[in-house]
């Protein structure tokens, strides 16, 4: 770590966001609840889940905490559309749209159909529901699709709209300070039933891992953040990381800098790429369906869970321990997996 601030506690934490500019659109703090059922069934240690699937933004997720920041910026802009984008199934667009629509933004999606699963299905479909115009494009996630988007948003420009798009050099540090927010909920709430975890489970690649990142340094906190990949990038994901949870902290008056090193990364959960279920993905769908009736999705968050679950099997922890899993959300993409679900998860009907 290059830098070091002195010790904060979550209070101290918490005073430098406050006067950053924000929307309300999440039920927060979201629950830390205990899994005992699943940790009955691996035999390992206790697990508790920080439940930001529910956010409550037309059915949750990490993105309701991103776009309380990042949607306050567009209205100080004085935008009056958002155009945005992801893959066909995106989360992200789904709570983007609802984000807008709360707020009297119309939303403009540009999604990419060349991960498949782009019938009128879980997130498309909700994306049309809540209002979006939808422009389906065969370009990849990445500098692909950030032109495509860019093409989208000056058209509407051209046409005198005021118009907010992604800019990664914005969005990424605004949505990373949501997720120092959720650290400091998880580390109140932590120690209100007296856990000291030995580490931390996340979906990410992105700014809710940085931002968790962040929140673990600026706390001093000993354990790990473990950021469990869904996709693979063109770049070094644990500088990319630092360098957005660095940018937060100057934007957020935080002294404390990260190196890459602080970074902990796994690609090996990814599979066949991004958007492709894995068999241990979807054995981790059924293991949380049936022991404690929580559903995760086969593209984010229980690539991570199985991560976990293997980690456990392993014996990287001892039952006397306690982990934490955060539930980045994604349950509506179930549905456009239905293929998927019956062909590798045991016991559903082919018939």
């Amino acid at each position: 770590m290059s830098e070091v601030a002195a010790d904060m506690n979550t209070e101290q934490l918490l005073r430098r966001i406050e006067p950053m500019p924000r929307v309300r659109l999440g039920h927060l703090p979201t629950p830390l609840e205990e899994l005992p059922n699943l940790s009955q069934t691996l035999g390992g240690p206790r697990i508790f889940m920080k439940r930001d699937d529910c956010t409550g933004l037309a059915f949750g997720g990490n993105k309701t905490r991103h776009n309380e920041f990042i949607l306050a910026d567009a209205l100080e802009k004085g935008a009056e559309m958002v155009v945005w984008g992801a893959g066909a199934q995106s989360n992200n667009c789904r709570q983007t749209v609802a984000a807008c629509a709360k707020h009297g933004l119309d939303c403009h999606l540009v999604l990419s159909r060349a991960y498949g699963h782009d019938a009128m299905q879980g997130n498309l479909l909700l994306d049309h529901v809540l209002g979006a115009s939808v422009l389906m494009v065969d370009a990849t996630i990445g500098s692909q699709l950030d032109d495509a988007i860019n093409k989208e948003a000056s058209r509407f420009r051209a046409e005198g709209r005021k118009v907010y798009s992604w800019d990664r050099a914005i969005a990424k540090r605004l949505a990373a300070a949501s997720y120092v927010v959720c650290m400091a909920e998880l580390v109140d709430q932590l120690a209100e039933q007296n856990v000291e975890p030995a580490a931390l489970y996340v979906c990410s690649g992105g700014s809710t891992g940085a931002g968790l990142a962040l929140g673990k340094a600026a706390l001093s906190l000993p354990w790990p953040v473990r950021n469990i990949l869904p996709l693979i990038w063109p770049w070094d994901e644990q500088e990319d990381l630092a360098h957005i949870a660095n940018e937060t902290a100057e934007w957020l008056g935080l002294t404390v800098r990260l190196d890459a090193a602080d970074i902990d990364v796994r690609n090996t959960y990814v599979g066949e790429g991004y958007a492709k279920p894995t068999p241990q993905c979807m054995e981790a769908i059924a293991i949380l369906a049936r022991t404690e009736a929580i559903l995760l999705d086969p593209t984010y968050t229980a690539k991570a869970m199985a991560a976990l679950i293997d980690h456990v099997g392993q014996g990287w922890y001892s039952p006397d321990q306690a982990i934490v899993f955060v539930h980045t959300g994604g349950a509506p993409a179930l549905f456009a997996y239905s293929d998927e679900l019956i062909e590798m998860i045991p016991s559903i009907d082919h018939g």
